[in-house]
Order: C-alpha cells, then sequence, then structure tokens
C-alpha cells in the first residue's frame, strides 16, 4: 500500500482490506503528515516502512513488493491508501493467480457498468487515451492501462526488473510494458471505480509530459525487442 500524505484517509484504506489478508505493507513515501503514525494504530498484520525522501508512487511500490517478496508471499496485491480501491473486489482479482491462468492481473474501471457516471469525466477520457496509447506501444489488449489495483504472483515479482520501474506517476504503463516483454499473462477484471473524498496528485505535467514519455519508452522497449527476435530468426 503506497502512501504519501494519506493522514486523513489510511485508516480507511487498512480498515478496508480483507480479513484474509496475511500481511499488509505500508510504504510511507516520506509523508510531511501522520501517515505513519496513524497507520500504526490500526490493528493487523501490518508493517509501515519509511522512506526517508520522497521517490514517487512506483518507487513505493517497488519498495513493497519486495518486502512482501522478503516475507514469501505467493500472491501480493498493490491498493491504494486513500481508499479508492474497493476491498470487496480483491477476491476477483486474485481467483486467476489462483487458478493459474494469469501471473499479473489488473483491475478494470473502464469496464464497470456505467463507468462513465462513476468516475469525474476528465478521468474518465483521460484513461480511454491513456490505455489506447499503451495497447498500441506494448501490443497488448488492456481497456484501463492507469487502473493501480492489481495483484501478481511470485513468478512475475521475481522476473520483473524492479529497479528499472518508473518511480513516478507513469508508472503501470511502465509496468505493463516490462510484463509484455518478459511474455508474462496479463489479464483484466472489472472493479467498482471509487471516488470520494481522496485528491489525486496527477498534475497537468504528468498528462503532458510524464505519462506520453512513459509510453513512449515502451513502445521503443518493444520495438528492440522485435529487432533482437529478427536478428535472432536470421541467425538461426
Amino acid at each position: 500500500m503506497p502512501a504519501y500524505n494519506e493522514a486523513k484517509l489510511i485508516r480507511r484504506a487498512l480498515d478496508g482490506v480483507p480479513p484474509f489478508v496475511d500481511h499488509i505493507v505500508v510504504v510511507d513515501d516520506a509523508s510531511a503528515d501522520a501517515t505513519t503514525e496513524i497507520a500504526r494504530t490500526v490493528e493487523g498484520p501490518i508493517a509501515v516502512i519509511e522512506h526517508a525522501a520522497n521517490q514517487g508512487v512506483g518507487a513505493a511500490i517497488t519498495t513493497g513488493c519486495r518486502h512482501a517478496l522478503s516475507l514469501g508471499a505467493d500472491l501480493t496485491a498493490v491498493m491504494a491508501a486513500d481508499g479508492q480501491m474497493d476491498g470487496a473486489d480483491l477476491p476477483a482479482l486474485l481467483a486467476p493467480l489462483i487458478a493459474g491462468e494469469a501471473d499479473f492481473v489488473k483491475g478494470n474501471r473502464l469496464g464497470w457498468p456505467e463507468a462513465s457516471k462513476a468516475m469525474p469525466r476528465h478521468r474518465w477520457l483521460g484513461n480511454h487515451l491513456f490505455s489506447l496509447l499503451t495497447r498500441q506501444a506494448i501490443g497488448v489488449d488492456l481497456q484501463d492501462s492507469q487502473c493501480g489495483s492489481v495483484t501478481m504472483n511470485r513468478r512475475t515479482q521475481e522476473r520483473l526488473d524492479w529497479d528499472q520501474l518508473w518511480k513516478g506517476y507513469g508508472y503501470p504503463n511502465d509496468l505493463l510494458s516490462q510484463l509484455a516483454v518478459r511474455g508474462l499473462r496479463v489479464r483484466e477484471i472489472p472493479v467498482r471505480p471509487v471516488y470520494g473524498l481522496e485528491r489525486s496528485g496527477i498534475r497537468l505535467h504528468h498528462v503532458l509530459f510524464i505519462i506520453p514519455f512513459v509510453i513512449g519508452r515502451a513502445w521503443l522497449r518493444r520495438q528492440a525487442l522485435r529487432r533482437e527476435l529478427a536478428r535472432s530468426t536470421s541467425l538461426g
């Protein structure tokens, strides 16, 4: 659970984690408020890791997933500290992993009935645009590339290059690119869009520059893989 200045909402987010979860790892990305203090007052199997300096949401997820791997977790889920992800969706996100049908499962808010009414209009339109660009860049058919509600198996955690994961906003697109290059099986499950008291940290420069740059980098990664495969075929 990556967290940055979520003192107002993190208790609600932690309370929403289903009781079958064995370990909850909160990564406080150098918050300026009482995020860590409040997280530590919540009962449950909660470990809090603090970054000494703010690194970005992608970096916080990397820290949390590495810690989960060290705990021996076979299945790992990422949930937002602002309560924007419904814990009731977690069993459905884990089911394809448990059945051995996928290595990585993403929430798909755009596939939820009446998503266009549940999501702020600019978020709904932006997600459609970035999802289209991501599909073209990585060659994987996904509806909602920007959703951060995901689950993964141990195989995925061990094969991803966490050192190279984009550290800030745009990390979902970079992560999907890594999954595609490594041939890991990705599946989407409709999840309920949750919007309320949370405040998005995404700013205009993320939308105009950062996320498009990360998608462009994903496209270049795919082209490099294609060239490598072409060379291997010609040599073989």
